[in-house]
Parts: C-alpha cells; sequence; structure tokens
C-alpha cells in the first residue's frame, strides 16, 4: 500500500577485502528509511559510469517519501566517496563486472536484507550491472529495475553514433575532430559535449546540482574506472566494455523487471530490446519527454511508474514490448 514515510537518513561505509589479493577497500553507501522497520522491501541503487557516483540518482530517494521504500545508495569501488584505487587505473582484468556484483553482495549482506527480500535499481552502467546481477540468481532478489542500461555495447555504440551524426553540424565535427586528437579536455570540447549532455543525458534546464557533482566526480578521477573500463568518451568505447554483452544471459534472470528509457536517451529502444526479448518476466515503460534521466526530467511520473512496480504486483501497462525500432 502506498503511504507517505518520514525522511530517515543514515550514512555509513562498509569494509571489505578484494578478491584476489585482499586488500582492504571501503564503500561509502546511505539509506534513507528504515530497513527493519518500514513494511516495503528496500531498493538498492546503482549509479552509472563507470565511476560516476551516486550524487546524480539521488531523486530515487523519493521512493522512500512517496511510497515507504528504504533506499539504498552507494558509491562503487573507485569513485566517490568509497575508495578509488588509483593504483588500479588500466588495469582491466581488475575491473570488472565481477568487482562490482562481489561489492553488491557484500553491501546487501553488510545491511542484512538478504534474508527478507530486497530489489535493485541501476541506471545506465548501473542497469547493465543490475540485469547482470540478476542473471545469476542471487539469494533475496525479488525485482530489478534497468534504467537506461543498454544489453549490449555494440548496438549503444550504434545509437550514440547515430545521436551524434545528427548533431548540429558545428557541434559534432568539434567533437569528432577533439576526440580524433584525443583533445578531451579543451573548453571547446566541454562546451559540445554539453550540448549532447543538454539533448540526450538530461534536458532539465540549468542542469542540477547533483548531475553536476557527477560530472565533477568523473572529472576529478576520470582514469580510475570510467577510462579503464569505458575509455576516452560516449562515443569511443576503448575500455573493457567495449564487447560487453548480457544478451546471452538474460534469459536466465528470474526476477520481475521493469525496463525504462527516455525518447531522447542515449540508450535508444533499440540498446534496450534484447532485455525486452530474452528476459522471461519484464515490462517496459519509456518516458516520452525524457532523455537518459527520466528521473529528473518526469520525476513525479517516473517515481509513481517505479514506485507501483516496485510495491505491487506488476505494472499495468508497457509501451514497448511489441514493436520494432530503427537504430
Amino acid at each position: 500500500m502506498q503511504g507517505k514515510a518520514s525522511s530517515s537518513i543514515t550514512e555509513g561505509e562498509v569494509t571489505w577485502k578484494l578478491p584476489g589479493n585482499g586488500e582492504e577497500v571501503r564503500t561509502w553507501y546511505k539509506v534513507v528509511g528504515d530497513l527493519e522497520n518500514s513494511h516495503q522491501l528496500p531498493l538498492v541503487a546503482l549509479h552509472g559510469g563507470p565511476g560516476a557516483g551516486h550524487n546524480y540518482i539521488s531523486p530515487m530517494a523519493d521512493l522512500h517519501s512517496k511510497f515507504g521504500v528504504p533506499v539504498v545508495l552507494y558509491d562503487q569501488v573507485g569513485c566517490g566517496r568509497s575508495t578509488h584505487l588509483r593504483s588500479k587505473t588500466g588495469d582491466e582484468g581488475f575491473w570488472t563486472e565481477n568487482l562490482f556484483v562481489h561489492e553488491l553482495d557484500t553491501i546487501v549482506d553488510h545491511l542484512k536484507i538478504r534474508q527478507r527480500g530486497f530489489n535493485v535499481w541501476g541506471s545506465s552502467w548501473g542497469g547493465m550491472l543490475a540485469g547482470v546481477y540478476a542473471s545469476r540468481r542471487p539469494e533475496g532478489l525479488q525485482k530489478i529495475v534497468i534504467a537506461s542500461g543498454p544489453c549490449d555495447m555494440k548496438t549503444y555504440l550504434e545509437c550514440v553514433n547515430k545521436l551524434l551524426s545528427e548533431l548540429p553540424d558545428p557541434i559534432r565535427q568539434t567533437l569528432e575532430d577533439c576526440d580524433k586528437r584525443g583533445d578531451i579536455e579543451s573548453p571547446e570540447y566541454e562546451a559540445a559535449s554539453l550540448e549532447f549532455i543538454k539533448r540526450h543525458v538530461c534536458r532539465v534546464d540549468p542542469l542540477p546540482d547533483d548531475v553536476m557533482a557527477t560530472f565533477n566526480n568523473l572529472k576529478e578521477d576520470p582514469s580510475t574506472v570510467y577510462m579503464t573500463m569505458q575509455g576516452p568518451s560516449e562515443f569511443r568505447v576503448i575500455g573493457n566494455l567495449k564487447n560487453w554483452e548480457a544478451t546471452s544471459r538474460a534469459h536466465n534472470i528470474t526476477a520481475k523487471v521493469l525496463l525504462t528509457n527516455g525518447r531522447y536517451d542515449e540508450a535508444q529502444n533499440s540498446s534496450m530490446e534484447g532485455w525486452s526479448q530474452k528476459i522471461p518476466n519484464v515490462e517496459w515503460v519509456v518516458f516520452e519527454d525524457s532523455s537518459h534521466t527520466p528521473f529528473w526530467e518526469e520525476r513525479e511520473h517516473y517515481m509513481d511508474v517505479v514506485g507501483r512496480f516496485l510495491i505491487g504486483p506488476a505494472l499495468i501497462y508497457c509501451n514497448c514490448r511489441d514493436k520494432n525500432y530503427d537504430i
């Protein structure tokens, strides 16, 4: 049942050992709500990037005030307020999905929410991680939301480069030229990137402070995680995610799944379609006035859709599943 909840915020850190070498690292987290006494299952929220930090997904805490859902936010290892491990920059064998799955399991067990049950929501890279996590059928996982998380990197890149080609010529040419030269820190490149962001990442003007904080996280430490796993930009993926795909594993997901993305999203419908085609129990909602962050752009509507999915047996509609899309 939907209900109002008073705000209760707890911050903490969990210290855990890295698989393999046993080095101790810290993961910072924040819990909005009461994990022990809530009538609703907790939601663990996974940010994107990789390496972006939790800041830009802060609106997900609305699910607590609106539906009574306790929400767990955390900075994945390698960014934000967690251990950065800059010594691992460029180590593609270290920065893998297995590391982040292990971290997520560590958070779940530290907060003691596995036995009762929990849900997972993930944005962008966090959505990719949520899908991988669910395909492993972890104990206690009930539902997941994959928010603008593509099912394979190849299709995602086709989408992004199509959007790049549709930009006004001066913006497109600046992005392409700077990218070829490796000049991604120049004022010209940053200005052109901002135009892409305002069209396909977050269409709220001006950009919210928490969104800007995430960009600052990436700017302060672009190499440790983002450069290693992704690459120099959204348009050129040369890190260890370049051949990433989950299409071959999506059929293993037994949890209930909600897919969300925006009409103007850099994660276009075709990049989400693999999830829809392979997951047995899936719903899909496209937010018509949004891009990559509908939880900012259509905040109230987004929380209503996600909240009803989390606390109810299923959504009452789906506006994408049986349609075909051009890339």
